[in-house]
């Protein structure tokens, strides 16, 4: 049975979503594409929201992903912040959901947690240990679509490929068990 697949990660909003896809061979990732959807300009929330569909249907019949993750909305002081991206989430969730493409969804901190060994690790951070993982030569102005690469390669090491749930006593350690995911130069 071939284990190549290809999974689509997305980082709702409704300002900017973000999204990656990476292709798995076997047990090795590559990168395929990253990219924004940029919505500032559109005053409309419900225009927004069918430019998301749209945009992830596009995805869908451009690169046919097997699976999809999506980073879960995280839990603010802002009510309405909260609703608007849990409205962005399920719109991009309903046209994965409407060409049968399994969808995981992962927290912000156990993306990061997967990506960098730090669940509170920054934007910055993430972005800069998926362009070593990955061999990336320049990162995006935004990080929304690395926020949204990032929600794949989360999912990829979850997939029992990598055991994210050891302890680590350090960074040397960290590299140690993972000697793995290092891309030589």
């Amino acid at each position: 049975m071939s284990t190549d697949k290809i999974i689509l990660g997305i980082d709702p909003g409704t300002t900017i979503m973000g999204f990656g896809i990476i292709r798995i061979r076997g047990k090795k990732m590559e990168f395929v594409q990253m990219n924004e959807l940029l919505l500032q300009k559109y005053p409309d929330p419900y225009t927004k929201l069918k430019l998301i569909f749209d945009r992830t249907i596009e995805l869908i019949e451009t690169y046919h992903p097997d699976e999809i993750a999506i980073e879960a909305p995280f839990f603010g002081k802002n009510v309405q912040s909260m609703l608007k991206l849990g409205r962005a989430q399920g719109v991009a969730m309903a046209a994965g959901l409407s060409r049968q493409i399994p969808i995981t969804e992962y927290l912000p901190k156990k993306i990061k947690m997967a990506i960098t060994g730090n669940g509170n690790a920054s934007k910055e951070q993430v972005a800069k240990m998926l362009q070593s993982t990955l061999g990336l030569k320049e990162l995006p102005k935004n990080l929304d679509s690395t926020d949204g690469l990032a929600a794949a390669v989360c999912h990829f090491y979850n997939e029992g490929k990598i055991d994210t749930g050891k302890g680590y006593s350090g960074w040397d350690a960290f590299v140690k068990q993972n000697e793995k995911r290092i891309k030589k130069q």
